[in-house]
C-alpha cells in the first residue's frame, strides 16, 4: 500500500481541478470490473466504457464534474481485479458512504472495492511502480458455462513445461515490438518485465506477467506465442529469435481479450 494514501483528507491545490471551489482532497479508488460489456476503460465517443460509467456515478455522488486518472487503460473485453483511479474533490463525504453510494449507482459488473484519501503527489498512473496481468486458459475438452466469459477455452493438448521455460525469456528490459499491436507506433517500445511465469491449477493454465509498463496487446500476443510453444510449433530458441526481431508478424496470434485480467497495480 502506498505511503501516499491514508484514511484522512489532505489539503491540496492540484492542476486540472474540477469546476467550482478549489479541491482539498485527492481520493483513490480501487475498482473491479467484468469488461465483457464495455469498449475498454477509456471514454470514447459512441461507446460504453468503464470510465464513462464510473465518472458519471462519481459526479452524481459529489454533485460536480470530475477528471478520473486511471492506473491502466484496459482494452475492450479485458477485466480488472484491481484497477486504481484517483480524482480530486472539495466535498467532505466519508469513504464508506462514497463506496456504498457508488456501488448503488454502478452496474453490477463494476464494483468499487475501496476508497481512501491520498497525498497530493499521488497519481494513479504516474505513481505506479508496476502492474500485474494474469491470462487465464481453460485447458480441457469441455468449456465451462460459468467461466466462458473469463477464460480462453483451449481444448487441445498443451505441454506446459516448455511454456514455463520460455516465458522466463521476457524477464528484464527488452524491446517488445514483436508483441505489440500491429501497426502501433511507440517512441520507445522498451519495457521492463519484473517477473513472468506459467502456473497450472487443475485444468487452468495461468500466465502471470508483472512489468513496469506494457505495450498495447503485449500480454495477449505473448500468450498467443506461448500457446504455439505449448503445441510444439515454436521452441524457446525460436521465441528468443522472435523477441529479438522486433517483428510482430513473426510472433503468434493475439489471444482474445476475455481471458485477461488486470490483477494489481503496485505503488
Amino acid at each position: 500500500m502506498s505511503a501516499l494514501c491514508s484514511a484522512g483528507s489532505l489539503s491540496r491545490t492540484p492542476a486540472g481541478q474540477p469546476d467550482g471551489p478549489t479541491p482539498t482532497r485527492n481520493i483513490r479508488l480501487t475498482v473491479s470490473y467484468d469488461g465483457t460489456s464495455y469498449h475498454g476503460w477509456q471514454c470514447q465517443p459512441n461507446a460504453i466504457t468503464v470510465e464513462e460509467r464510473l465518472k458519471s456515478a462519481v459526479a452524481r455522488i459529489l454533485d460536480h464534474k470530475v477528471k478520473l486518472y486511471a492506473g491502466a487503460r484496459t482494452d475492450s473485453g479485458v477485466h480488472a481485479m484491481g484497477q486504481v483511479v484517483n480524482f480530486t474533490t472539495w466535498k467532505s463525504i466519508n469513504h464508506l458512504s462514497l463506496t456504498r453510494g457508488l456501488n448503488s449507482m454502478l452496474p453490477k459488473d463494476i464494483r468499487v472495492r475501496d476508497a481512501r484519501d491520498c497525498d497530493e503527489a499521488f497519481h494513479a498512473r504516474y505513481s505506479a511502480k508496476s502492474k500485474i496481468y494474469v491470462y487465464c486458459i481453460l485447458n480441457r475438452a469441455c468449456n465451462s458455462p460459468f467461466l466462458a466469459r473469463y477464460v480462453l477455452h483451449f481444448p487441445y493438448a498443451l505441454d506446459v513445461a516448455p511454456m514455463k521455460e520460455t516465458v522466463k525469456l521476457i524477464v528484464g528490459e527488452h524491446d517488445f515490438s514483436a508483441f505489440k499491436k500491429k501497426d502501433e507506433i511507440y517512441r520507445n517500445p522498451v519495457r521492463e518485465v519484473k517477473r513472468a511465469g506459467v502456473a497450472v491449477r487443475g485444468g487452468m493454465v495461468y500466465v502471470v506477467i508483472e512489468a513496469t509498463g506494457f505495450l498495447r496487446y503485449m500480454v495477449r500476443n505473448i500468450v498467443g506465442t506461448l500457446l504455439d510453444v505449448g503445441q510444439g510449433r515454436t521452441g524457446p530458441d525460436d521465441f528468443s529469435v522472435i523477441l529479438a526481431s522486433g517483428m510482430r508478424e513473426k510472433a503468434g496470434p493475439t489471444a482474445p481479450p476475455h481471458g485477461l485480467f488486470l490483477r494489481e497495480i503496485k505503488y
